[in-house]
């Protein structure tokens, strides 16, 4: 089986490499890895050395309280992350708490022995569902210890099915698995594979990142006294539904930052909305900021911050793309609302549950529920519940270093 499986792997690197002629994320990462063989010779680890590989900038977000914990606790020790992703890789390639940062080569029991040869790894925590095979069966015969976190499983996935006893051994070479939910820990049971709820590290993450909230004066200047909705990682899908309604609200300030942000893109939403509308590259030099309807953020780095502002929230995604971070705007006690592919996001069956998110499915429903949402405050109910799940990174450390 193991056999089949890297036969899948450098199938995968191959048509990689192939698409990478014409694709641009394609080509960062086989650029990427080539320099990453270059970066590990470099490389001089101490003896406390921690690697964390991450899939993408998602699954950084949730090790990376766990990673600033530890420098916090062991000032001396080491930090390496690998991504696989270039989403991952780009934004965080320069991240300040880290001694290395690259991609992580192909799978392969060569590659594997490379890098653990090079980062001589203490401890290695692998991110949500990141199941590296080579690399985690020759870490285990090199007794390193190996740590799955914020892991999250479904009915579906190989390690499940009868033809998927190599994935159930690679599974069960981890030193410990700290899973997000109780449904991940009984698809485990029923194989036999130990673990141990801990929770999503992101809930430490966004709640301490609502601690220091950056202020945006000429937003609140454009807000004034209305109630506003802050629309965040918007597609297309998400603005086919939700715009129609937002195009008839009277007295209420619409903030618009969609997923991508150049100007065919901005172009597009600001024809598609029939109020009042500035750009935020525009706002600063308005001197009748109040006088707009919506403003739509034509920038990156800032979507965090805007929440603090929100009456209600709209995260997009989920009607394709998959669901974005619906956590950022609950840590500042806003209500959530969302489309309705969620399957692969246990957050949003939490929030579900708890009464603080809300999924449509069409214009009609969406319209329904911010009408509603719009004239209430569930600031209280939704911070109650953002507090009750913090605590992850904590538990993690403890069952790990005592």
């Amino acid at each position: 089986m193991r056999f089949i499986y890297q036969i899948g792997v450098n199938l995968y690197s191959l048509i990689v490499y192939i698409v990478s002629f014409w694709n641009p994320k394609a080509k960062l990462v086989v650029k990427g890895r080539l320099k990453s063989i270059e970066k590990l010779k470099m490389f001089s680890s101490n003896e406390h050395t921690y690697w964390f590989h991450c899939a993408s900038l998602g699954e950084f977000e949730q090790a990376r309280p766990l990673i600033e914990s530890l420098k916090l606790e062991h000032k001396n020790c080491q930090i390496v992350i690998t991504f696989f992703s270039p989403s991952g890789y780009e934004v965080r390639k320069n991240y300040e708490f880290a001694d290395l940062i690259l991609y992580l080569p192909r799978d392969s029991k060569t590659n594997a022995n490379l890098v653990l040869d090079a980062i001589q790894p203490s401890k290695i925590f692998f991110i949500k569902y990141e199941f590296w095979a080579n690399y985690l069966l020759e870490a285990n015969k090199r007794n390193i210890p190996t740590y799955l976190v914020s892991g999250v499983f479904r009915k579906k996935q190989i390690f499940f099915k009868w033809y998927g006893g190599f994935m159930r051994h690679v599974l069960s070479s981890f030193t410990a698995i700290y899973l997000q939910n109780e449904n991940s820990k009984v698809l485990l049971d029923s194989i036999n594979v130990k673990s141990l709820v801990t929770g999503d590290t992101r809930f430490d993450r966004v709640m301490q990142n609502a601690e220091k909230v950056k202020s945006f004066p000429e937003i609140e200047q454009f807000i004034d006294t209305k109630k506003c909705i802050v629309v965040g990682s918007s597609w297309e899908e998400d603005e086919a539904v939700i715009f129609s309604t937002l195009n008839k609200t009277k007295g209420i300030k619409v903030i618009v930052a969609p997923h991508e942000v150049h100007e065919a893109r901005i172009n597009a939403i600001e024809s598609s909305l029939t109020q009042r509308v500035i750009k935020f590259s525009d706002l600063e030099r308005s001197d009748n900021k109040e006088n707009f309807d919506v403003l739509i953020i034509d920038n990156i780095g800032v979507l965090m911050h805007l929440y603090q502002y929100a009456d209600v929230a709209y995260v997009g995604g989920a009607f394709g793309k998959g669901l974005h971070n619906i956590l950022e705007p609950a840590s500042f006690g806003v209500s959530v609302v969302f489309g309705n592919t969620y399957s692969k996001f246990p957050e949003a069956f939490q929030f579900l549950e708890a009464g603080i998110g809300y999924s449509i499915n069409n214009k009609s429903e969406f319209e329904l529920i911010f009408n509603d949402l719009i004239k209430r405050d569930e600031t209280d109910k939704v911070l109650r519940f953002m507090v009750s799940q913090k605590g992850a990174t904590a538990k993690i450390i403890r069952t790990i270093f005592n």
